[in-house]
């Protein structure tokens, strides 16, 4: 038997995915500066969490409007900036990889919490598929002046120890939440 919360679109749904969007835009202003690139940020674990918190479909729906909501020039991208640029510059890798790895994610996670698949499933499904992402975007659009994709994994091999580090703690966090949320 299907109940009203079982809708898309529900009170409860669009209430979760607006909540999430908007721990995503504030996650992006707890930032560490870095050398190049993007500041190092709290968005990877927020964006764990909500796949971990969500279905498959609603986590798509929520990195989309996140990103749709940076694109459209709202200053809610790593570093406080937004716009087109930011999508088709070096960082749109990450925001194609971002919609597939947490997604893939989220479909990974089973129906029932465990700390030990979160944790597996943030470390060996989300992090891998976004950096293989994000560098064949580099490669793409650097081409030889970047010097391929030996380089351009290179340049961001740097964040791949944080965001580990982030998946577990989601992974903890999540179980946690998934247990409280069954029950409102």
């Amino acid at each position: 038997m299907k109940t009203r919360d079982d809708k898309f679109f529900s009170v409860r749904n669009t209430t979760r995915m607006a909540l999430c969007i908007a721990l995503i835009c504030v996650s992006a202003y707890i930032a560490i500066p870095v050398p190049f690139m993007a500041p190092l940020t709290m968005q990877t674990f927020v964006m764990c969490l909500a796949a971990l918190v969500l279905t498959p479909r609603q986590t798509a729906v929520v990195l989309v409007g996140y990103t749709v909501i940076g694109a459209v020039g709202l200053p809610v991208f790593a570093g406080g900036v937004g716009g087109l640029g930011i999508i088709f510059g070096p960082r749109g890798g990450f925001f194609i990889g971002f919609l597939l790895a947490y997604t893939l994610m989220s479909m990974l996670k089973g129906s029932e919490p465990s700390f030990a698949r979160y944790a597996l499933v943030g470390t060996l499904v989300s992090v891998p598929v976004t950096y293989l992402i994000a560098t064949l975007w580099l490669t793409i659009l650097f081409g030889d002046k970047f010097a391929g994709v030996v380089a351009a994994f290179m340049a961001l091999v740097q964040y791949i120890p944080g965001d580990l580090i982030k998946a577990v703690a989601a992974g903890a966090l999540g179980v946690s939440l998934n247990r409280r949320l069954r029950y409102l």
